[in-house]
């Protein structure tokens, strides 16, 4: 394939994605207002609890997130003032602008020393962001009761939960900006390079987030706050490796060429191929996400594959127009010249092939029987959900104030579960309800319109398994009536835990079977791919199974949420491959030349500086989750950081050079390359002398 490129073309393309940033730039600030952060949107409308929802909302007004309001003086007895201090701020809570329905109480409990109100809070169309203004008035209120006063239950859960998420976007693009700068800089040793990667990646952000949030408003795509913070962590990491990968490769057609728009046409002929084959990986094995029960997890694979392509986008044409108009002089102070000697591979090279050229075999053994040990501590990895206490990293109000109400209150106080069914049978469903063990309380039945609809209260806290075992018992005793739904909280989480293990059993083979099918298409064989894979998938354990004990022992997280065995499977499958690529397509291409086991050593020597960079940046952007205070975010975090250092330095650097060397060309089964091949598809991989 020929490429021209000249002045001219460099600035139509620097145009044209100027153009793209000023039409998506409004857009891409919009991204925010379209989250759809409420759970229930996250399951499939064929949930019972989502069916209960809709039909819920007809008796207790739809969106509703209940705040409880707990007062109590650290143990002591309330008096008579206390409670009539308590009634005085139901009547301010009334008044709220956001406060639609009866506000509940003042309950007393049992023992005399805690009162609750359930306050209802209607949201807007940001669903839980809606929250954080009409809770901290209710805490305004609440503070001139000279009680300890904590607002929790689902509105106060979604006020600092709105609160977190408040700085998240803008801290987290901040601190994956500095992560990316210092690592670039160590790299590129430039005080100028660094800033044209970090230009172009912001480009491929705004103009992704432009069309994302088109997606959003306009073809039913759901997007939340975890998948906006992904993406960021995303974009900056594959865009920041396709500019190194691209870079390398440039810097050496420098050495060999006298016209720098003649070596960026050679790169970008040589280097593309590879790079794309990268970024096709990753945008379709996450697309496999879309045949997901979960909404949540179904519109990952859109969000994320347009991250994806967008960074190739523009950093296959943009940087590269940018990088040649700037010329030689961008990599000061070490500018390379025409004629200039190309280095063979670093120290980091010589040892790795020192590593794995002696005894191969031993070597493929004893690094898979470690990984394997690594990943024995899967069967410590707690992914069942989490309460809704345990996903912060901080204590916020609302744990505390749960806390206290479950000293004082039954666990499901405030939260009750759903019931919705006939109206003619509502008497023999409270019976039913009332009868089921797990169950505290029912509630008289509301009837409208043929239907009736009853709240349960649970003994046990929202979300945790013995809720769960409640909500099962009492879909168990309420089926019994034709028509008869549960739902509420603690039914959407058992719901979503139901769905997530769904879309693994289904998600995961598929995403396996693409990644084959494009590495064989690739590389024009069937057991260099599969072997791949099987390293891939031996990484994903280990970094699962080190997750797992660091979770538990370092952190102390109470579990995982059910969607993240899925999520770090996909990243990590899908990023995790692309440095096996790299590497494989250049042993490919040495084996049409020399021996497999020749070629894998040359191969290896060749591309582990640049490659080695490319797996420290996207690791880099990926521990940047870590400083957010939502547990979900660490564990991902950690997890892909984990893996991608663990395919960087292990698996790509030993494990398959080893396997590679010791198979020989029984690799390339059923044919091997030949140099007619090798010299029709041009197939060189970026930043590797020829």
């Amino acid at each position: 394939m020929r490429i021209r490129l000249s002045r001219r073309i460099g600035w139509v393309v620097i145009a044209c994605w100027v153009v793209a940033v000023v039409a998506t730039a409004g857009l891409a600030g919009k991204l925010g207002s379209a989250q759809k952060n409420d759970a229930t949107t996250w399951l499939p409308k064929s949930a019972e609890s989502t069916k209960v929802s809709e039909l819920a909302g007809k008796f207790t007004g739809t969106d509703v997130y209940p705040a409880v309001v707990v007062y109590d003086r650290g143990g002591a007895v309330l008096d008579a003032a206390d409670r009539a201090r308590v009634a005085g701020d139901v009547g301010r809570f009334t008044a709220l602008p956001a406060v639609h329905g009866t506000v509940e109480g003042p309950i007393v409990s049992e023992d005399g020393k805690a009162i609750q109100v359930v306050v209802p809070i209607t949201v807007g169309a940001k669903g839980i962001l809606d929250t954080l203004s009409p809770v901290k008035a209710v805490r305004a209120i609440a503070a001139d009761s000279g009680m300890s006063v904590h607002v929790t239950g689902p509105g106060g859960y979604g006020a600092d939960s709105a609160d977190a998420f408040s700085g998240v976007n803008s801290t987290l693009l901040y601190v994956t900006i500095a992560i990316v700068v210092v690592i670039l800089l160590v790299t590129y040793r430039s005080p100028v390079l660094w800033l044209l990667p970090l230009l172009c990646v912001g480009v491929a952000l705004t103009v992704a987030q432009g069309l994302i949030y088109l997606l959003a408003a306009h073809a039913g795509l759901t997007v939340n706050s975890d998948t906006e913070f992904l993406l960021t962590v995303l974009v900056f990491g594959a865009g920041t490796d396709y500019a190194l990968l691209l870079t390398a490769r440039y810097r050496e057609e420098l050495r060999r060429r006298e016209d720098r728009y003649e070596s960026m046409a050679t790169a970008i002929r040589r280097a593309g191929p590879t790079i794309a084959a990268s970024a096709i990986t990753v945008a379709l094995s996450l697309l496999c996400l879309v045949v997901a029960d979960l909404n949540s997890t179904k519109s990952l694979g859109p969000v994320m594959a347009t991250g994806v392509i967008i960074s190739f986008a523009v950093l296959t044409t943009l940087y590269p127009a940018l990088l040649v108009l700037c010329g030689r002089w961008i990599f000061w102070p070490a500018a390379p010249s025409f004629g200039d000697a190309e280095p063979r591979g670093g120290r980091w090279g010589r040892i790795l092939e020192r590593l794995t050229a002696s005894r191969p075999r031993r070597v493929w053994q004893v690094t898979a029987a470690a990984l394997a040990v690594l990943g024995l501590g899967l069967f410590g990895l707690h992914a069942s959900g989490l309460q809704a206490q345990d996903t912060f990293r901080t204590r916020p109000d609302a744990v505390v104030g749960e806390q206290v109400l479950l000293r004082h209150f039954p666990g499901g106080s405030g939260d009750p579960l759903q019931i919705v069914g006939p109206a003619a049978e509502s008497d023999h469903l409270r019976a039913l309800a009332a009868a089921v063990p797990g169950v505290v309380s029912v509630s008289t039945p509301v009837q409208s319109g043929g239907l009736a609809y009853l709240e349960a209260t649970s003994a046990d806290v929202t979300g945790s398994d013995a809720a769960f075992a409640t909500v099962e018992r009492l879909r168990t005793a309420v089926h019994a009536v034709p028509g008869a739904m549960v739902g509420g909280s603690s039914a959407v989480a058992a719901d979503t835990l139901h769905s997530s293990r769904h879309d693994r059993n289904l998600v995961v083979p598929l995403v396996l079977s693409v990644v084959f099918l494009i590495m064989a298409a690739l590389l024009r064989a069937l057991v260099a791919p599969a072997l791949v894979l099987v390293t891939v998938v031996l990484s994903l354990a280990a970094a699962l199974g080190v997750s797992a004990f660091v979770f538990d022992k370092i952190f102390g997280f109470a579990g995982a949420d059910a969607a993240f065995p899925l999520w770090a499977f996909v990243f990590l499958v899908s990023l995790g491959i692309d440095y096996s690529i790299f590497l494989m397509a250049r042993i490919r291409e040495e084996s049409a030349h020399h021996d497999t086991p020749t070629a894998t050593l040359i191969a290896t020597r060749a591309t582990s500086g640049t490659i080695t960079a490319a797996g420290v940046v996207l690791a880099g952007t990926f521990a940047a989750l870590l400083t957010l205070p939502l547990v979900f975010a660490a564990e991902i975090g950690f997890t892909v950081a984990f893996g991608v250092l663990l395919d960087t330095f292990v698996v790509r650097t030993i494990l398959v050079p080893a396997l590679a060397r010791d198979l020989g060309d029984r690799l390339w089964w059923p044919r091997r390359p030949s140099e007619k091949e090798n010299a029709r598809r041009e197939l060189v991989s970026p930043g590797i002398p020829t």
